[in-house]
């Protein structure tokens, strides 16, 4: 019996950071629960109530002193809501894909977009989803329910609207819809939501079900992926089976000559892969040992031989690289993936015929005259001193990051892989891991194991990062003063101003310092992201506070006024108010005069109100502008004064 295990299978990052978060609390000292199962395992979350951490179906169930882990399918926002009213602490696990889908449809559905949601509607994530939609939202699990949904409502067709996905969304069905969606509706958007590692497992559990005779599902029965790379297998392997634990494995039968396939659910550690293929390796029943044990599926770089040769290169090809090799009579050959630890290199652009190649072998074929070989390996072992001293000296490395795993990034760094768990590869913990692929990163070395032949490294971005945030902070602090410039970005907004991160400090830009104009909401003149101009209005040392200034002097609407007009001037201005001693009127906007109730007319008044309304506009005289005090007095009086005296030397003239 040959057994063969998905390379995909197991732990999705967004389950693995959501449980190491828990624990991690945990070895902290933090009291923790968690709203709902953290995982559909109950096997970990066992594990997890041994320790003391148990769920809660409803925030306001927190007992005081703990803190509450939203696990990564994330929540709607009436339950952060709440719990910023009941002042409860939490730690927030949502998956990171989960979070992009909830600014999708938040920012869709403020453009008037219906929101239409492949997944389902009674799933913890779907319910999440639609919380953060302001718009129409409608919800479907397959083609079927899509079409009745589309003839339901017709009009939809021609109206905008916006599709996304459930990230554990089966890949088959979810291009079934979309070509739907193509055919059907005019102004459909489409957003691809369905996790990276979601799609791989499916398509890495199809193609092992088309080779398979017995396909094993491993996986919580109400976990949603798990059940859809069940139906996924199936599809195309008839005798699928689905279990929880290796338990289950003693209601199956197996033949000898069957091929065994296996995959697991997002949900499901590698503790109990590993169960189920010791198991089954054991031998019961006409179960054959398996081809491989355990450590050697999961372990990268452990090699059948240590043996090393010397091979030249004959022919490169796209899927690998033929050599010959020194001293031996059989020919080698290279695998793509054993070129480079780089999963994005290409043979071609590495080696060329001709190349004199330092190889280890990986496996002899006697039978078809073929070895096995790698080059990375030996390449890996070459630079591991490199990544040695690295550790040893704390220096700081760079390295490509080339994937986004399980619990973290890979990153090439002298062609040698390095581990960035999650928690060390951003400064911040909501930072987007997505970012960081394909780009250069600084790190250091912050563990290796170097045993039993496995070479790892681990190692930090955060700590490179961390180091150079605290740097940044104390050359700021040493060269800041009142008055200096800076450029910055807004990091967020309050009722009462925003926050610019200024390098690693953050300063406060009052609301009264936003505009010269009253405004209600800082988010009327910058939102978050912007870049601004800003300068330093005072300092607090001692409490680490900046005080910014952002409207600038030029616009200051005073400055405008006196620049523009002086006394004397005759100006149209818009009644904006009463009082019992006269009428206040807008020159310019924000600034204003009075017209003295002794000013308003040429006679005798007992009120303004018995010669002007508000919101009427009328020509007034400035007589007097207070440049210290800010104020300006305007007269109509004096206007008619003006008049009169030139009609009476109009009629003199005439006379």
């Amino acid at each position: 019996m040959k057994i063969k295990v998905a390379d995909s299978a197991g732990f999705c990052f967004g389950v693995n950071r959501a449980v190491t978060m828990v624990n991690e609390l945990a070895d902290k000292g933090v009291s923790v629960c968690t709203l709902g199962p953290i995982i559909h395992n109950k096997q970990v979350v066992n594990e997890l109530e041994q320790r003391g951490i148990f769920a809660v179906d409803d925030p306001l169930e927190t007992e005081n002193g703990k803190t509450l882990v939203i696990r990564s399918h994330g929540v709607g926002k009436d339950v952060y809501r709440r719990l910023e009213e009941n002042d409860i602490p939490y730690a927030d696990a949502t998956c990171p894909f989960v979070s992009k889908i909830h600014k999708i449809a938040a920012k869709q559905s403020a453009l008037n977009d219906d929101i239409f949601i492949a997944g389902d509607c009674e799933h913890p994530e779907v319910k999440g989803i639609i919380s953060h939609c302001s718009s129409d939202v409608f919800t479907f699990k397959n083609q079927d329910e899509l079409e009745k949904l589309l003839q339901k409502f017709p009009e939809k067709k021609n109206e905008p609207l916006s599709v996304v996905a459930q990230t554990t969304f089966d890949l088959e069905e979810w291009k079934k819809c979309k070509k739907i969606f193509k055919n059907l509706c005019t102004n459909a958007k489409f957003f691809d939501t369905i996790c990276n590692a979601t799609s791989q497992r499916q398509i890495d559990a199809n193609e092992l079900a088309k080779e398979s005779d017995v396909m094993i599902v491993i996986g919580g029965r109400h976990s949603s992926n798990t059940n859809k790379l069940y139906d996924i297998c199936r599809r195309t392997c008839k005798t699928t089976y689905l279990i929880e634990t290796a338990g289950e494995l003693e209601h199956i039968s197996f033949r000898g000559d069957e091929k065994i396939g296996i995959t697991a659910g997002a949900s499901t550690p590698a503790s109990i892969i590993k169960e189920v293929l010791d198991r089954m390796s054991i031998g019961s029943e006409g179960v054959a040992e398996n081809e491989q044990s355990f450590e050697e599926m999961m372990e990268e770089y452990s090699t059948s031989t240590s043996d090393r040769v010397k091979g030249t290169v004959a022919s490169v090809e796209p899927n690998g690289v033929y050599v010959d090799v020194v001293g031996r009579k059989q020919t080698g050959y290279i695998p793509a993936e054993e070129l480079s630890n780089d999963p994005n290199a290409k043979p071609e652009d590495l080696v060329k015929p001709g190349d004199e190649l330092e190889l280890l072998i990986m496996k002899t074929n006697d039978q078809d005259g073929i070895m096995k070989l790698s080059k990375k390996r030996v390449d890996a072992n070459k630079n591991w001193e490199a990544i040695e001293t690295a550790y040893n000296n704390k220096d700081i490395i760079t390295g490509v990051v080339t994937s986004l795993t399980k619990g973290g990034l890979n990153v090439i760094s002298n062609d040698v892989r390095v581990f960035i768990p999650a928690s060390q590869a951003t400064l911040r913990r909501n930072d987007s891991l997505e970012d960081l692929v394909k780009k250069t990163v600084e790190f250091r070395i912050i563990e290796i194991n170097d045993k039993n032949r496995r070479k790892n490294a681990v190692g930090s971005i955060r700590s490179v990062l961390s180091e150079k945030n605290k740097a940044a902070k104390e050359e700021f602090w040493n060269s800041v003063e009142v008055g200096k410039k800076y450029t910055g970005t807004v990091k967020n907004l309050a009722k009462f101003g925003a926050f610019v991160d200024l390098g690693g400090v953050d300063g406060l830009i009052h609301i009264s310092e936003l505009s010269w104009n009253k405004i209600k909401t800082p988010s009327e003149v910058v939102n978050e992201g912007d870049t601004v101009e800003v300068y330093v209005k005072a300092i607090d040392r001692e409490k680490k506070n900046i005080s910014l200034g952002y409207r600038k002097e030029e616009d200051n609407p005073w400055n405008i006024f006196v620049n523009n007009y002086k006394v004397g001037d005759v100006v149209d201005v818009t009644i904006d108010g009463m009082t019992s001693y006269g009428a206040f009127a807008v020159i310019i906007p924000t600034v204003k005069g009075l017209i003295h109730i002794s000013q308003i007319a040429d006679r005798r008044i007992d009120k303004p109100e018995d010669e002007l309304k508000v919101g009427e506009v009328v020509k007034a005289k400035i007589t007097e502008i207070k440049n210290d005090e800010k104020k300006v007095s305007l007269s109509i009086r004096a206007l008619l004064a003006d008049k009169a005296e030139e009609a009476e030397t109009a009629d003199e003239t005439e006379e």
